[in-house]
């Protein structure tokens, strides 16, 4: 049976290839994930051990803040002092690092990271820490001098001797590059600006008293942990964090970390979408394979093999594919990590490709991936082919399945289809988002696997609708390849269910992107009244000067700022919730349109108040007037009075969970070294709009990273973070469409291989090979489409339940994007008559006499 079963594989592996192709793609994506993260990982994990210090201490940070908020936490400079008198301590050095700053050349153009990334400008430390090392020029000594990375310098054609501006939070200044310096290990992905010590205290701290860190070496002998413990007696951890070298690397990975897992899932996805489409490809190719090899199972149990040997034999043959293709899989996933690590080097990140690491699970995960999904796919066809008699050796005709009853999958997929809808309408109808959520998942999972099971049974109705018009249209032609895609439903379901699978996905996702880009455009027509918006390019807080230039600028009326700043407050149910607070000057009204439950903006701008959103207030027990305590970054604390009670939606962009915001008075006495994280701007009386963004854009020239938008930039701004998404999703059915075209393709081959005696007798009685090669097209046309057809309709039910669960978050509007759904129609086409190309060219090569003699 071993002998048999490896002839077997051997003399069927071309008809195998296509479920092979789909195996090492999900293998290439797992394989690819894992050995890109683990070479990050890695690299970084060096990075981050040679630079970081014995001990470090920093500010304590309370509270994280989502978003940038344009606050630098810091320490006195002079707490060194008494950190160089702890016992133990053999040298201690300030640090000044600041990570967002804007810089840029004589020509005003910012010098950074492709991805637009701030550029972080530090101290230059003359340690054995220091990541960077000299590669020409010298150290920055006084003020007006730096030092730049050569990945940069490189990249922006920067060399010794020209100028850059630094825009910094206390003021914009400029220096004039005096050395370059390459990076020891590996770039971080962030451009390095040096200063001099005193010159980085002034100029980004704005005093040379302030340090954001202090670095410790130990003395010899002296182990980091006791170090870290003598130096946290003298400095207090009530205010200070400190750390070891291990804790900052383990610190920094976790930070990291973040990073990778998004990648890692975006790749795990495609994986899985290549896993998912693939097991239909595999059932079915082996279900066609197992009907075609009918005699040969049978004279194999006429021979005295028993059902457990013939079920082996597939299970084994499944196995040694799925082997086969993990193994190029792995390698095609290197390949994936090593292109994955020169796309970083375009946005900075510098990774060496002989650095690659690959640990010992990832061929095991390969392996288990790549066998265990196509030994799992083999099961059910296996287990027809152990049902086969040792009679059908005696039969003419290969077994099939048309025949056999769809009664237990009408029954399966009733029963699913039912709890399915049960749950996508149970979603629409609750109130709580987590429960709404989870009934969504369940019932997109139930009613995909109900589709799938009952596929075949709306195979013969749907197919006779959108054929109907072959016939006259194509003849009999027409008629045959009808008849052809009706022959065996089970077949069509399953061909068409890969394609039915990314198509339901885009759909869906596309219905609800469309619907939050509609509600932002309504809820952003509807709240905000201001002319013009003032931003950075990357949302980072900007200096004072920017503000100063928007108010001086000719035109320019009303000027309302915007700030931000993590906040922890005490609600009556006893949870303390952190959140995003913003703050806002008291001519909110005059730049935005705001609905109250209780209160108005007056009241909740008054000092020591604040306004709440009014679903966040009622779900916590709080009422107007509620007296909460709130906690700032550094330890600050005080009572806020609840005046005002929001009724807006929670996508119109005024505060982030709660809604909080509150009057600029009562923000600053908390959080006196915010920036200004937005402007908005009026045009005064007499003054055109077009006349103010002509003026705004001349005032702001010197700052190239900010950006002044109107409501049409703002949307388009929106939409584009939106399509961010979307892409990804475009991708992953790029990807689902690759492997339907495969499953396609092998359908129509192998079935080219089972109809090689009814081509020959076609051929024979006349039809031309045009005529051939037409009726297959069309029968996978009508395949494609079918599938098509119920991708749509699923999608469309997903994203209209998924726009009821939005709503729960303020995305009111359902928008059907028809554009789409007609482009997908049109594509399922195109992705017929492509996959019909090679089985087509191929049935229309058969020998005539050849054909009428296969057996």
């Amino acid at each position: 049976m071993l002998k048999a079963t490896l002839r077997g594989f051997l003399a069927h592996r071309g008809r195998l290839l296509m479920s092979a192709l789909a195996v090492v793609l999900s293998v290439a994506f797992v394989a690819g994930s894992l050995v890109f993260s683990d070479t990050v990982s890695r690299t970084f994990d060096r990075l981050f051990a040679s630079t970081a210090a014995d001990v470090s201490v920093t500010p304590r940070q309370d509270l994280r803040s989502p978003v940038p908020t344009g606050v630098v936490r810091t320490l006195p400079a002079d707490l060194a002092r008494r950190v160089a008198e702890v016992p133990g301590v053999a040298a201690v050095q300030l640090d000044v690092v600041v990570r967002n700053a804007t810089v840029v050349d004589r020509r005003n153009r910012p010098v950074g990271p492709a991805t637009g990334s701030p550029i972080t400008v530090r101290n230059w430390e003359e340690t054995g820490r220091n990541p960077l090392r000299l590669a020409s020029g010298r150290p920055p000594r006084g003020d007006g001098e730096a030092v730049l990375d050569a990945d940069t310098a490189g990249r922006q054609h920067v060399r010794l001797g020209d100028p850059l501006s630094v825009q910094a939070q206390p003021g914009t200044f400029r220096v004039r590059v005096v050395g370059i310096a390459a990076f020891t290990t590996t770039n971080p992905g962030s451009a390095l600006v040096c200063l001099d010590t005193p010159v980085a205290q002034r100029r980004l701290l704005g005093s040379t008293s302030r340090a954001t860190g202090i670095s410790v070496e130990a003395a010899p002998g002296v182990s980091d942990a006791r170090l870290k413990g003598r130096v946290a007696a003298a400095v207090g951890t009530t205010a200070y964090d400190v750390r070891t070298a291990g804790e900052q690397a383990k610190s920094a990975a976790e930070s990291l970390g973040s990073f990778l897992k998004i990648i890692k899932y975006v790749m795990l996805g495609f994986a899985g979408i290549a896993v998912l489409v693939g097991v239909f490809l595999i059932v079915n190719t082996y279900a066609m394979l197992v009907a075609q090899r009918t005699r040969e199972l049978g004279l194999l149990r006429a021979l005295g093999a028993d059902r457990g040997q013939v079920r082996r034999s597939v299970l084994t043959e499944a196995a040694l594919l799925g082997l086969v293709a993990s193994a190029v899989g792995l390698a095609a996933g290197i390949g994936l990590a090593a292109g994955l690590i020169r796309l970083l080097g375009v946005f900075g990140m510098n990774l060496s490709a002989a650095e690659m690491t690959v640990r010992w699970t990832t061929p095991v995960a390969a392996c288990v991936v790549g066998t265990g999904v196509t030994v799992v796919a083999a099961c059910l066809p296996a287990r027809r082919a152990a049902a086969v008699s040792p009679m059908a050796a005696l039969a003419d005709t290969e077994a099939a399945d048309v025949g056999r009853p769809l009664t237990l999958r009408a029954v399966a997929g009733a029963v699913m289809g039912a709890a399915g809808a049960a749950a996508l309408a149970g979603c629409a109808l609750v109130s709580r988002t987590a429960t709404a959520v989870w009934l969504l998942g369940v019932g997109v999972v139930l009613t995909l696997i109900a589709t799938v099971v009952a596929g075949p049974l709306l195979v013969r109705p749907l197919i006779r609708v959108l054929s109907a018009a072959f016939p006259a249209l194509f003849g009999p032609v027409g008629r045959m390849s009808r008849r052809n895609a009706l022959r065996n439903p089970r077949r069509t379901g399953a061909t068409a269910a890969a394609l039915m699978v990314g198509l339901a996905l885009v759909t869906g996702m596309s219905v609800a992107g469309a619907s939050v880009t509609r509600s932002v455009d309504r809820q952003i027509d509807r709240t905000l009244g201001a002319d013009y918006i003032v931003q950075n390019r990357t949302f980072l807080p900007f200096p004072q000067q920017v503000t100063d230039a928007v108010r001086a600028t000719p035109g320019a009326g009303t000027v309302v700022r915007q700030r931000l700043a993590p906040i922890a407050v005490r609600l009556p149910d006893g949870r303390r919730v952190q959140t995003l607070a913003s703050a806002y000057d008291r001519q909110l009204d005059s730049v935005a349109h705001l609905r109250y439950a209780a209160g108005d903006t007056a009241a909740a701008l008054a000092d020591g108040h604040l306004a709440m959103d009014a679903g966040f207030a009622r779900r916590h027990g709080v009422r107007a007037g509620s007296v909460l305590p709130a906690e700032f970054q550094g330890g600050r604390r005080t009572t806020l009075t609840v005046a005002a009670l929001t009724d807006q939606d929670q996508a119109e962009g005024f505060g982030v969970q709660g809604g909080l915001f509150m009057g600029m008075s009562t923000f600053t006495r908390q959080v006196p070294e915010a920036a200004d994280a937005a402007l908005y701007v009026n045009a005064a009386p007499g003054t055109s709009t077009g006349q103010l963004r002509a003026a705004l854009d001349k005032a702001l020239a010197p700052y190239p990273a900010v950006q002044v938008r109107d409501q049409a930039d703002y949307k388009e701004l929106v939409h584009e973070q939106i399509a961010v998404l979307l892409y990804l999703v475009y991708a992953l059915l790029g990807l689902a469409i690759v492997i339907a075209v495969l499953g396609v393709v092998n359908t129509l081959a192998l079935s080219v291989v089972e109809r090689t005696r009814e081509i020959g007798l076609l051929r024979a009685i006349g039809l031309a090979r045009r005529q051939l090669r037409r009726m297959v097209r069309l029968e996978s046309v009508v395949i494609a489409v079918f599938g098509a057809v119920l991708g749509l309709a699923l999608g469309l039910v997903w994203g209209v339940c998924a726009q009821r669960v939005l709503a729960l978050q303020g995305v009111t509007a359902l928008a059907i994007p028809w554009g789409t759904v007609v482009a997908v129609m049109a594509g399922s086409a195109v992705v017929g008559v492509v996959a019909a190309v090679v089985p087509a060219a191929r049935a229309s090569r058969l020998n005539v006499l050849a054909a009428i003699a296969h057996e």
